[in-house]
């Protein structure tokens, strides 16, 4: 299945996604185990940064980010993709346009919008049935914020945190472009340079933005 390669972005043959992956390759865990416990320590050991990204092919890779301590929801999900591919559980990543409601002062003033996009998940093939997932936050950021960590049972769609712990809209989904076999780095490209072109339409060739 095509949803199993490594790719050059999906590169879980690499040492260091095996290291990754290691504690979960277990033969008597199952799927759903393993899925479970690779979506945890990714969400939670790579802490959501927004605001540092990237247009440099090289570090989109899975081996690139594996070495970082913080990464943006496109990253956090490529790496949880290789992973998965790498214990043998079909994934891919999925993305779309999200505006957030709560702690949005720096994202206002950073992106001139609340709009965040292109907005990275993960589909994961359990048991014949595709699951969206989404590490991007983790749970020392969501308790910050006063949000219930997203939590994934293996059974259920888990990619949206609509409304804080006291009922405040949180963030919405607000496009949806669909599911793709590997990183679409022209497709994202171009998609943030026309929804932010204060920002990233340059005539040089910057390709890292600390925002």
């Amino acid at each position: 299945m095509k949803y199993l390669s490594p790719s050059y972005f999906f590169d879980f043959e690499h040492h260091s996604i095996k290291e990754l992956i290691t504690e979960f390759m277990a033969p008597e865990l199952t799927d759903k185990e393993k899925i479970i416990g690779l979506y945890n320590k990714v969400r939670d050991e790579w802490k959501y940064d927004p605001y540092h990204i990237s247009l440099a092919k090289e570090n989109y890779r899975a081996s690139s980010i594996v070495q970082k301590s913080t990464g943006n929801c496109v990253e956090k999900s490529i790496l949880l993709i290789a992973g998965l591919r790498g214990m043998g559980i079909p994934a891919r990543l999925h993305l779309g346009k999200v505006k957030n409601h709560i702690a949005v002062e720096r994202l206002t003033e950073k992106f001139g919008s609340n709009e965040l996009t292109p907005h990275g998940m993960v589909n994961a093939n359990l048991n014949n049935k595709w699951l969206k997932m989404s590490p991007a936050f983790n749970k020392s950021l969501c308790e910050k914020l006063n949000v219930e960590p997203l939590e994934f049972d293996g059974e259920h769609n888990s990619f949206l945190q609509a409304y804080n712990s006291a009922g405040t809209r949180f963030m919405e989904y607000i496009e949806d472009y669909g599911h793709f076999e590997d990183v679409p780095l022209e497709f994202m490209e171009k998609n943030i340079k026309e929804h932010y072109p204060h920002i990233f339409d340059k005539a040089d060739n910057i390709t890292e933005f600390r925002l």
